[in-house]
């Protein structure tokens, strides 16, 4: 039962829409680039970066337009103009500040209008734009306020050339929390106190006299304009026990809002896709929290948030509208009532504060059914009051019962059935709104339940009228910028087909529901409700209609092959009468008999299978099998030679002389519904691009033939050729399911002729009714390198089978977001139908579609993904789906668990090794040795492949993974794995030739063991010295990878040094003069060899005087 929250509470934060697309678009959802700052304006949603970017999506179909690159460190604070959406302010972490105007009107390239290093080495910690000029207020860490002007030619000639200066306002006692402007005034919240600051006249006031310690916000709030039009905003302050100062616009407390008991009350659940709402009745203990920023929300609350849940006020009536349960909040941005919020992980997320019933509302549009009957059993008070019915009429909740299953959601229908008993009819305005109208207009009303208005100009209803449309005009242009996707109605104006659909609608045949409310509602929208119906209602008309001529017209084909002689059709241009019935009253025994047969050979092989001995011993399998599969292909398979003949399909089918026998509607059990007509262009369209990226490139032996327009000659069927009884299509299901399987798998591929066998290919393209989708899925990818055409007629099949489903028209539009939101609602997934939507979506936007497909895990595995993807595209997928476990070793058992089958190690590991990877000349040597300084070289997926090399494996598939690292350069890995197969020469010998003294030291590098490993690198050492000398000699330059510093370069002398400091200097040149070097060490590391020597005596020193006295200790003890 969804739990009733408290009357006290009529709105909730819906999240609609994910953001993990766009992110993953930007490549921001990695560990390596993460979201630092965010702010929102009208037409932008600004996200700053770490690596130093500002990505800039315009908000209207979340297309990324702009980014504007820093190389001053990370974007740390980043705000929007309010009254020019031209000009963005940026800080960095290094305390630059940067003013960019876009200049996307006049298409130039964005420029740095104004740059300021006024608080350089200190942290931005706000700012804060004029509501009327082009200056930006800025607050540090240090507590200093200061201000910059941008310039723009759009001021006048000459004025982008002017340089302002920087004018620091004042320097407040402590860190700069928030700054607010207003009017002139400019308010500064530090950890201490709130100033205000008069800018123009430079005066100064603090607000109230009590002090405090932390992060406490403050920010303007514009009073309201049906109240006090013109007056001044008023100030709110933070303050500690979850308190709030009232203030003046002088800066002087009016009251203190006290919220502490008020917030005792339950949380308020958040409306999302990603959970189902949670509510409990239980009051909690009263929270004293310290806001440490305050927003404005639209027009009548504040906004303020902690690192655990978001809390609104309505500051007029003083009391808390909601506050909701929010983890690791680190960052809001707020425009009118759309909460954008950053999370400590990186990630974003879209909310919403809506009134309950529009929530309702917003959740019937995008048909989240679940959610929306939860919601409205929440907030049962909300959605009861007749007011609400012009939103949300009756039909509309009764449509929704009917949309819920009552399988799994039982107790939901029965609560919101008690919701719908409880609902109030429409108030009296209404009825006496419907008189006035009645008794001054005239009007009919349609068959679909519009009132059709003949207005009298002048008259009293005809102002009534327009009035409301046009606040329904006002309220759809609101509610246009409220949503997140802005969806256009495309509506034809012109007459002809207003008078078509005005003709439609008085038509008395046509009997269509149109749910809508009595409140008028704009042309525009009006027509297109009318327009979709009446299609709707034509469509499913016509549907219906060949539906009865195709069942009249598909008749049980009779077998002539008992006589012993096939009987000759001859073709006659006039037929006689008598032969209609004469065929049904032959065909009709002679169908009967067919599948008596066949349920007899069924009911045979299941139960000769259910003998362990046959079911697991192939051969005795496979003959079982082969017997009853001649049955199944006389009696459902098609048309052949031998059976009944071409001319017997045509006499039997006289409307399909040119077609397939197949039938392109997909089975009745799949419970979706077709919805367009069969022959669209643009459904034909689709169909052969589909085919011909499906088709197998390889010439293996069950190549499916094709013809010369390119569609298979075999059709796929769906979808039983003949009705068959519900038992006896149970049982041809693990039947078929098992032919294909053990055909797959024992190599069993004949071409269709050879003795009447049926290839596996074919057979699943003839009886794919009859298949079990998810295991004949699982058994194409574990075949998918020996058979890829299984794949293709598999994803062939299940995408003709998923043609009608509603999620299509949406992934034709091409909004991935959109369509990814589609997919999610469509939970529990079916696996076989999620890929043929994810397939489509990959053809319509390739990679970046791919990268987003890791949140469908693991309905959806890698290997489904491999099949279907580009190896790069796969590749990024995949590194996407490993970083998003967010601990390293939780990564690692992870990508372990994804090895499925083992020999997918070194397949992964090439495929990263040639993909976003240095050149071959790069990193080796001509003689394949390794290239000096190539270990710098950075690796598109070098993580990925740490973790890669890092797992747990045998000795063979190390040495393999080694071996592959070597040829192909990467030198990092190979390091690794020559330490775990101890291989340490090999080891030292790539690291000389690196010349990177650091490869000897922990915790990446191989460390010598023992005073032999040390002389082993010495001499390497000395002739890779040796080598590089020449080498330069001859080249007459230095080598370009990398850098020429000696402090980590590998020689002798270092590696002398080094040696010096684990055994002691005398020991260290005694082991070089036996490697037979001869090493002049320079003035520097003589003097370090002496002090190691000083060092090492006065130890040996102290460590003698300790043992004396030990020694003299323990023999003074008594015995």
């Amino acid at each position: 039962m969804v739990p009733v929250v408290s009357e006290s509470h009529s709105h909730v934060l819906a999240e609609f829409d994910c953001l993990d697309p766009l992110l993953s678009a930007l490549r921001l959802d990695s560990g390596r680039l993460k979201c630092t700052c965010l702010a929102v304006s009208r037409k932008w949603l600004a996200i700053g970066t770490s690596s130093g970017g500002l990505h800039l999506i315009q908000r209207d179909g979340w297309k990324q337009r702009l980014i504007l690159t820093h190389k001053e460190g990370s974007i740390t604070q980043v705000a929007c103009c309010p009254h020019d959406e031209d000009f963005i302010a940026v800080a960095t972490s290094q305390g630059l500040l940067v003013v960019w105007e876009l200049q996307l009107e006049r298409r130039g390239r964005p420029e740095r209008v104004s740059v300021s290093w006024e608080h350089r080495a200190q942290a931005v910690t706000s700012l804060c734009w004029d509501t009327t000029a082009l200056r930006v207020f800025v607050g540090d860490a240090g507590g200093k306020v200061s201000f910059l002007r941008a310039g723009s030619s759009k001021l006048g000639k000459g004025s982008a050339f002017v340089i302002f200066p920087v004018q620091t306002i004042t320097t407040v006692d402590s860190r700069v929390v928030q700054l607010g402007y207003a009017d002139g005034r400019l308010l500064v919240s530090s950890l201490s106190r709130c100033y205000l600051c008069d800018t123009e006249r430079e005066k100064f006031w603090r607000v109230g006299n009590k002090e405090r310690d932390g992060e406490y916000g403050a920010c303007f709030f514009p009073q309201s304009r049906g109240l006090a039009g013109g007056q001044p905003p008023l100030l709110y302050c933070a303050r500690p026990g979850s308190r709030i100062w009232e203030a003046s616009f002088s800066g002087e407390v009016l009251s203190t809002h006290q919220f502490k008991q008020m917030l005792a009350c339950p949380p308020v659940p958040l409306i999302s896709y990603r959970t189902e709402p949670q509510y409990s009745h239980v009051q909690r203990t009263p929270q004293s929290v310290a806001f440490p920023k305050l927003l404005c929300l639209g027009d009548q609350h504040l906004l303020t948030w902690t690192d655990s849940a978001i809390y609104i006020f309505t500051p007029q009536t003083g009391q808390v509208l909601l506050w909701s349960e929010v983890k690791d909040v680190v960052e809001v941005a707020v425009y009118r009532s759309e909460l954008f919020c950053l999370y400590g992980d990186g990630h974003l997320s879209h909310l919403s504060l809506l009134s309950a019933e529009r929530c309702v509302e917003r959740l019937l549009r995008r048909e989240a059914w679940v959610a929306a009957a939860s919601v409205c059993c929440m907030f049962q008070h909300t959605i009861a009051p007749s007011r609400v019915r012009k939103s949300i009429p009756v039909d509309r909740l009764d449509h929704l019962r009917s949309q819920l299953s009552s399988s799994t959601h039982s107790d939901l229908i029965g609560q919101l059935e008690e919701v719908i008993s409880k609902l109030e009819p429409l108030d009296s305005a209404s009825s006496s709104r419907r008189s006035s109208i009645s008794s001054h207009e005239s009007f009919n009303v349609l068959d679909c339940g519009i009132y059709r208005v003949i207005s009298r100009r002048g008259s009293q209803s005809d102002e009534e009228t327009s009035s409301l449309v046009s606040q329904s005009m006002l309220e759809e242009e609101r509610l246009k910028e409220f949503s997140f996707g802005q969806e256009e109605d495309q509506v034809d104006h012109d007459h002809q087909s207003s008078e078509r659909v005005e003709g439609e609608r008085s038509e008395p045949s046509l009997q269509f529901h149109l749910p809508l409310s009595f409140r008028p509602k704009p042309p525009r929208i009006a027509l297109q409700a009318v327009r979709d119906s009446v299609s709707s209602f034509v469509k499913k008309t016509t549907e219906k209609i060949n539906t009865l001529q195709m069942n009249s017209d598909i008749w049980p084909r009779p077998d002539h092959r008992e006589g012993g002689v096939q009987a000759e059709l001859v073709p006659s241009s006039a037929p006689l009468p008598e032969e209609p019935e004469h065929e049904a009253s032959v065909s009709q025994p002679n169908t009967e008999n067919d599948l008596q047969e066949l349920c007899t050979a069924t009911e045979r092989a299941a139960f000769l299978i259910q003998d362990p001995l046959v079911l697991l011993d192939p051969a005795c399998l496979g003959e079982a099998l082969e017997e009853w599969l001649p049955v199944l292909e006389r009696v459902l398979g098609p048309p052949v030679e031998g059976h009944l003949g071409v001319e017997g399909w045509e006499r039997d089918h006289p409307d399909c002389e040119d077609q397939s026998p197949s039938l392109e509607e997909p089975p009745a059990d799949q419970g979706e519904e077709k919805e367009g007509p069969e022959d669209s262009p643009a459904s034909g369209e689709e169909g052969n691009q589909r085919s011909d990226h499906l088709r197998p490139e390889g010439g293996g032996e069950e190549a499916v033939p094709v013809t010369s327009n390119g569609a298979p000659s075999e059709p796929i069927v769906v979808r039983p050729p003949k009705p068959l009884p519900p038992d006896l299509q149970v049982q041809l299901g693990p039947l078929a399911t098992l032919f294909v399987e053990t055909r797959c798998f024992r190599g069993m591929l004949k071409h269709p002729g050879d003795g009447g066998h049926t290839g596996v290919t074919t057979f699943m393209r003839r009886y794919f009714f009859l298949l079990d989708l998810e295991r004949v899925r699982r058994m194409c990818v574990l075949s998918f390198h020996d058979q890829p055409e299984l794949q293709s007629s598999f994803m062939e099949a299940m995408l003709e089978l998923t043609q009608s489903n509603k999620v299509v028209e949406v992934i034709h539009k091409g909004d991935l977001l959109k369509s990814l939101r589609s997919l999610r609602e469509l939970q529990p997934w079916s696996t076989p139908h999620l890929l043929a939507h994810l397939h489509r979506l990959y053809e319509k936007h390739g990679e970046v579609a791919v990268r987003s497909f890791t949140q469908f895990y693991p309905a959806v595995l890698p290997s489904d993904i491999m099949t279907m993807a580009q190896p790069s595209h796969f590749l990024a997928y995949l590194d996407n789906l490993v970083q998003s476990r967010a601990e390293e070793q939780l990564r690692l058992a992870f990508l372990g668990s994804l090895l499925q089958p083992e020999s997918l190690r070194q397949d992964w590991l090439q495929l990263a090794l040639s993909h976003n990877a240095p050149q071959h000349s790069d990193t080796l040597t001509s003689d394949g040795h390794p290239r000096w300084h190539s270990h710098f070289f950075s690796w598109g997926y070098g993580r990925f492949l740490s973790l890669l090399i890092r797992l747990p494996a045998d000795l063979d598939s190390k040495q393999n993974m080694a071996e592959t690292c070597r040829t192909n350069g990467y030198w990092t890995g190979y390091l690794y794995l020559c330490c775990e197969l101890q291989r340490r020469s090999e080891a030292f010998s790539a690291i000389c030739r690196l010349d990177d003294i650091s490869l000897l030291e922990e915790p990446n590098g191989v460390v010598p063991q023992t005073l032999d490993e040390w002389k082993t690198v010495i001499q390497m050492s000395h002739q890779c010295s040796r080598s590089l000398q020449q080498a330069q000699a001859c080249a007459g330059r230095s080598l370009a990878n990398g850098s020429l510093d000696s402090s980590n370069q590998l020689s002798p002398e270092s590696l002398t040094l080094r040696l010096a400091r684990a055994v002691g200097p005398d020991r260290a040149l005694a082991a070089l003069q036996e490697c037979g070097v001869e090493v002049e060490l320079r003035p520097h590391s003589a003097l370090v060899c002496e002090l190691l020597r000083v060092a090492e005596k006065r130890q040996r020193a102290l460590i003698q005087t300790m043992l004396e006295r030990c020694d003299r200790f323990l023999w003074s003890q008594p015995a």
